[in-house]
């Protein structure tokens, strides 16, 4: 048993049993025993693995992506370029150099980072080394600016809730402790839950359905400053419109587990609910746009990764055009990433459709 598994042991002990949201906001933030805050999960020495450290294509195309978005909406000066979670900084720096010509945008730039671990923000201070950026814990920190987002496997983190269906109404999965004190997943009472009555017209009973209450405030912040001085959000993370089912899952070491085995030692993630996003975000901000769900894959495709993959083929190979190649596949095709990761665009309803999406 881990140290935070006794912890959380205890609590439920004391207590009762928490919901699947205060588990994960234990597993992953918890000051002492945490996952993001006690070490850098990602790469081959962590437990994961994403776009942006597969291949630089990632974050040089989004980097033109927005840079392209904010030429069309006239170049605005200065303005906010933030990303929330930004892992090791690999993105940011891959947009940086993409965007580098790209007149008078590096200049009108502040760059913003939304991140709470002290390790990651680390990392990021040395990929970003001559760019000096800003960090916050929240978005409720970002400035009142033309606003720039990119959220790449960001919301996948955020505590959930669970609910199965009973009848006319929900009775939650929670976390409690079986007979031999070992966590063990369990179901609470039934009753209405007044954010899922919209959810009695395509489930059934015994149907899953997940409610990430902490993205509604983060949409919120963002959706408000956009509306109100221009700019756009870019969120990418795999899920799909409407979630239903059980999607709780555990990565350590690259391999799927128990999300009960390891606490603390293992990364928690659950599928975006992309609609949910969309719906925080103009209950916000109703004059707030949004592009139609886009696969990762057709998106890449959309933005030239193809081309972008032939021209740096050309000086590459042996395994490293093998690795450039693979890297190339992993992103976009629908058996690997092309078609479970999504992506997304909020931004002005008189602004232009931000490249890579179509009406």
């Amino acid at each position: 048993m881990t140290p935070l598994a006794r912890h959380i042991a205890t609590r439920i002990a004391a207590e009762g049993p928490i919901s699947v949201a205060a588990y994960m906001e234990m597993c992953l933030q918890h000051p002492e025993h945490g996952y993001y805050t006690t070490r850098d999960p990602l790469g081959t020495g962590g437990d994961f693995t994403t776009a942006p450290e597969i291949s630089q294509m990632f974050g040089e195309l989004l980097g033109l992506a927005i840079a392209q978005a904010w030429l069309d909406q006239g170049a605005p000066a200065p303005f906010t370029l933030a990303e929330l979670g930004p892992g090791r900084g690999t993105l940011m720096a891959d947009l940086l150099r993409a965007t580098a010509r790209v007149p008078g945008f590096a200049k009108a730039a502040r760059i913003v980072l939304v991140e709470t671990s002290p390790a990651l923000r680390a990392r990021q201070a040395e990929s970003l080394t001559g760019h000096a950026p800003d960090w916050i814990d929240t978005v409720a920190g970002l400035p009142e600016a033309p606003l720039f987002v990119i959220a790449n496997e960001f919301f996948d983190a955020l505590p959930i809730r669970q609910y199965q269906r009973d009848g006319a109404g929900w009775r939650e999965r929670q976390v409690g402790l079986d007979d031999g004190g070992t966590l063990t997943f369990g179901l609470g009472p039934p009753g209405p839950v007044a954010a899922l009555d919209h959810r009695l017209e395509d489930t059934r009973d015994g149907d899953t359905v997940e409610l990430c209450a902490a993205a509604t405030p983060i949409l919120g912040s963002i959706a408000t400053r956009i509306a109100a001085n221009g700019g756009l959000a870019l969120i990418v993370d795999y899920g799909d419109w409407r979630s239903l089912g059980d999607t709780l899952q555990a990565v350590r070491a690259h391999t799927p587990e128990d999300p009960l085995a390891h606490p603390g030692d293992a990364d928690l993630t659950a599928h975006v609910d992309f609609e949910a996003l969309a719906r925080a975000a103009t209950a916000a901000a109703p004059c707030l746009a949004q592009s139609r769900l886009t696969p990762q894959g057709v998106f890449l495709e959309r933005l030239g990764i193809t081309s972008r993959a032939q021209a740096l083929a050309r000086s590459l190979s042996g395994p490293a055009l093998d690795a450039h190649i693979a890297a190339h596949r992993r992103l976009t095709h629908p058996d690997e990433m092309g078609t479970v990761f999504k992506t997304l665009a909020l931004f002005p309803d008189q602004a232009s459709l931000p490249p890579g999406f179509v009406p």
